[in-house]
């Protein structure tokens, strides 16, 4: 039970907050004594001021040439400096079990997104090539990564297909150009260059796409399938859908 004399619910615990006791106290009413204003008698005479301190002396002109001269002549390093070693081994992605070569991909990221390919071969960077095939979809020849790619049940049959080992990742770099100044006679001139596709590209895309547009007048339909883009309608998820 609380004790009305000292205010606590148990000892050292008290029954009224802090603003509680304040107002209880009613120490603000109580009218502060002020201090009495110094007079000019009471002012301290000019000759007790305090005394200046004393300036410590500078470093002397010796002692600095002596600490610079002790940084240039520090040892040079005994041991040479070698790059940190990559431990981490560089190894290929590896395939889906659902990617095997002639599957049809849909492309879900880059410049051709919604499009639909068909799958070549994995290069050793762990890209696929695939082809759309150009006659059919607009999609030459290029390298795609798998994690933006979805793996149809529609394939195929390449079995008369053979892809040339000449299609590697050094195939797809791009070949080195001459810097240009950015004057306005180099892009709007007589002399501006067009950019056009490397020529030999041109024939391989048109070799490749013949085999695989002769095994995809196999399938009916299948030509319109690839030469259409995918895409969802309202209300639908990509992750109920069968593909």
């Amino acid at each position: 039970m609380a004790n009305s004399r000292t205010n606590q619910l148990v000892p050292g615990v008290s029954r009224l907050s802090r603003s509680k006791v304040f107002s209880k106290r009613a120490a603000y009413k109580i009218a502060k004594e002020s201090k009495p204003k110094k007079t000019t008698s009471e002012k301290k005479p000019a000759s007790e001021k305090k005394p200046a301190a004393e300036k410590k002396p500078r470093a002397t002109t010796d002692l600095i040439d002596a600490l610079t001269q002790k940084k240039k002549t520090l040892a040079p390093r005994s041991i040479a400096l070698e790059p940190k070693a990559v431990r981490k081994a560089q190894r290929a992605t590896p395939l889906r079990k659902s990617i095997t070569p002639g599957t049809v991909l849909i492309l879900l990221a880059g410049r051709f997104r919604g499009k639909r390919v068909v799958f070549l071969k994995q290069l050793k960077s762990g890209l696929l090539l695939v082809t759309g095939p150009f006659k059919l979809n607009g999609v030459p020849l290029r390298r795609v990564n798998q994690a933006y790619a979805i793996a149809t049940s529609t394939k195929i049959d390449l079995a008369g297909l053979k892809v040339d080992s000449k299609f590697n990742d050094t195939y797809f770099k791009k070949e080195a150009q001459p810097k240009l100044k950015g004057t306005e006679e180099e892009f709007f001139g007589e002399n501006a260059k067009k950019k056009e596709h490397p020529a030999h590209k041109i024939a391989d895309q048109k070799v490749v796409d013949e085999k695989v547009i002769a095994a995809v007048a196999k399938v009916p339909y299948l030509a319109s399938y690839l030469a259409s883009t995918f895409s969802l309608s309202n209300g639908q998820a990509p992750h109920t859908l069968k593909f």
